[in-house]
């Protein structure tokens, strides 16, 4: 029987290869690799080729809308192969060219200023007709929590996460419509992980993953750095370089000076739940403890969770924060 990722990598070495070479002509010897396989997305690699099958349905005609706009934005995005999906083994497949990862290993290489530029381009990007659909930040959050509540609730760090996330306005929890004026084109899930040099090996910085593509509020797209930064996970330094950038490149999702927090406080408290319930979830799968970085999350919802009533809707530095330089 035929899995999905034998298959998937059939479909990639194919893309690779629109031609397959003469009779009697050495076999391709490039060589294929998994870069994920989790039930919402499998991804594999061949040459310079990638092929990613999309979570279990996933609506066509959005994922087409959405891969229309990485294709219209090259400057921002890593513009995909074709212009459309291809069903296999009851999921949506899309092709891609291979651009080279962010180096876990070298956090002092972080492209802080690379990501907050395509970020600032994105959100300035007017919606095209007809508009994407909603960005799906707070559908995601939604599903780490929902996954918290169906494994983990026993664990005695689950009640303050899951009274943090009640905390959240209803647009937060995909509970109701985004804020009006919320209109501007997001990524939806940023993180270090979805940025890649293209073309590879050192081309500039382009962004990946139109999955949670689509139209909301930009400030969801700076709300994991913003949360990181909150937790004590992201240096000051690190935040401060993100959210220069930014600005200089005019940005619409926080104020040009001043205070940024009023915009970023709902999305960062978000994101931080969310992180809390996804790192819970996994913990408790592999029947293991919390590490120091998973508690100090963990931490920051019990935070969140204890809030005054009217602090949850206005920031004050030191409400759920670790102190922050000033």
């Amino acid at each position: 029987m035929t899995t999905l990722l034998s298959a998937l990598t059939a479909q990639a070495t194919t893309a690779a290869h629109p031609r397959p070479g003469a009779p009697g002509e050495a076999p391709c010897v490039c060589g294929s690799g998994t870069l994920a396989d989790r039930p919402d997305a499998t991804v594999v690699r061949h040459a310079a080729t990638v092929a990613k099958a999309h979570a279990p349905g996933s609506d066509p005609a959005r994922l087409t809308a959405r891969l229309a706009l990485a294709a219209r934005l090259p400057g921002v995005f890593v513009p995909p192969l074709r212009a459309d999906p291809v069903p296999l083994h009851g999921r949506l497949v899309t092709f891609w060219p291979y651009g080279t990862p962010v180096d876990p290993d070298d956090p002092d290489a972080a492209p802080w200023e690379a990501a907050a530029g395509l970020l600032a381009d994105l959100h300035r990007t007017p919606a095209p007709d007809p508009a994407l659909p909603p960005m799906r930040g707070p559908e995601k959050a939604a599903r780490a929590v929902a996954r918290l509540r169906a494994t983990g609730t026993a664990h005695p760090a689950a009640a303050p996460v899951l009274r943090a996330w009640a905390t959240l306005p209803a647009w937060a929890r995909a509970d109701a419509p985004m804020p009006s004026g919320a209109t501007a084109v997001c990524h939806g899930d940023l993180h270090l992980g979805q940025l890649v040099r293209h073309p590879a090996p050192d081309g500039p910085w382009r962004l990946i993953d139109v999955d949670d593509l689509g139209v909301g509020a930009p400030a969801w797209d700076l709300a994991r750095p913003a949360a990181w930064y909150a937790c004590g996970l992201l240096a000051p330094d690190e935040w401060t370089r993100f959210l220069t950038a930014y600005r200089a490149a005019g940005g619409p999702a926080v104020p040009p000076t001043g205070d940024p927090w009023p915009a970023l406080d709902v999305p960062a408290r978000a994101l931080t739940v969310q992180t809390a319930a996804t790192t819970l979830t996994k913990a408790l799968a592999a029947h293991r403890a919390l590490d120091e970085v998973e508690q100090s999350v963990i931490d920051a919802a019990a935070r969140i969770a204890a809030l005054p009533q009217p602090q949850r809707s206005a920031r004050t530095p030191g409400e759920w924060e670790r102190t922050l330089p000033k």
